[in-house]
Order: C-alpha cells, then structure tokens, then sequence
C-alpha cells in the first residue's frame, strides 16, 4: 500500500458512513408518511367495497321493460296501499294508540307504534318511489311477520284473521328478492351499477 492510498481510503469510509447515516435518518423521518399513505389507501379501499356492496343491494336488475313495469305497478299498489289504509291512521292517532298499542317483542308500547309507524308509513314511501327498495321491502317483512306469526298467532280465519298480514309479507318478500325494477329511484341512482344478468 502507498502513502496516497490511505487517505484515500479513509475518505471512502467517511462517505459510506455518512450516506449511511443520511439514508437511516431519512427512512426514519419518511415511515411516517409511508404510514399514511398505506392508511389512506387501505381506507380507500374499504371505502370503495362498502360503496360497491350497497350499489349491489340497492342497484335493480337486468329487467325487460315489461318486468320493470309490473314490479312498478305492484310497488305502487302495496305501497300506497300500506301507507293509505293503515300507515297514516296510525300516525294521526299516534298519541291516541300509544297507550296501548300491542307489545308483542316487549319495548314498550310507545315504542312498538314508532317502529309499525316507521314500516308502514316511511317505509311505504320508500317502496312507492323505489328508494332503497330492499332495505324498505325487508323492514316492512318483518314488521308483518311480527304482525302474523306474533300477533295474529298465524290465524287464516276468524274475527282477527292474518290473511291480510300474510299477503302483505309475500309482497314485501317478493320485492325483497327481485328488486325495484328499472322504474325506480334506484335505477336512477345506481344507473349502470347492477351486474349484468346471468345468460
């Protein structure tokens, strides 16, 4: 080894180490913001399949026309039919009922004409627009099958019959399966969203 070789080794140590020093405060002060990055992306995404999953629930089919037109005409009819002839008479005699409103899941009679009140009047609604058609098909399902099974103690016949109950639960079923149809709000709001239909 020369006498010129030794500093020029020692310079070479110095740069390697500081570089190295350089690179590990660098990567100290960069994994926060990798951190973020990864997290806002992981968020995204989680964002992005919730949004996916809704547009898949609330989204109508590959309907023909003339199936969009029934599920309209049936959606309409138990609709407004609903919200006509038992949701709105229990709301204007709301302070009347809730005394002694039944109480067959035990919350409170108050708060079981709430819920019949929200089935059968919001919910109603929502099924005549085709707003969010299977969440309001499904709560409008159960509010008639408490109304049958519970109530009404699944009777076709007699003074108190559930045959009515149980028509309106077949509905409210059917629209739970097959969706709002093209005619809806839904189809408006979720347009180009529903996965194509199966050959």
């Amino acid at each position: 080894m020369t006498r010129h070789e030794q500093p020029v080794s020692k310079l070479d140590q110095s740069l390697v180490t500081s570089a190295a020093t350089i690179f590990h405060s660098g990567s100290k002060w960069f994994a926060p913001l990798k951190f973020r990055f990864e997290k806002h992306d992981f968020l995204s995404n989680r964002a992005r399949n919730r949004s996916s999953m809704l547009k898949r629930i609330f989204a109508p089919g590959s309907d023909s026309f003339c199936t969009s037109l029934a599920l309209f005409v049936f959606r309409l009819c138990i609709g407004l039919t609903m919200l006509l002839n038992h949701g709105l008479d229990k709301l204007k005699k709301f302070s009347t009922l809730s005394s002694g409103f039944p109480d067959p899941l035990h919350v409170g009679h108050t708060t079981s004409l709430v819920l019949v009140v929200f089935a059968e009047v919001v919910c109603s609604a929502l099924l005549a627009l085709g707003l969010v058609t299977r969440f309001a098909a499904f709560v409008s399902a159960i509010n008639m099958a408490v109304a049958f099974f519970v109530v009404l103690k699944a009777s076709f016949g007699g003074e108190h019959s559930g045959e009515p109950a149980f028509i309106y639960l077949a509905g409210f079923i059917a629209l739970l399966i097959a969706g709002p149809g093209k005619l809806s709000m839904d189809a408006a709001l979720f347009r180009g969203k529903a996965p194509p239909a199966k050959a």
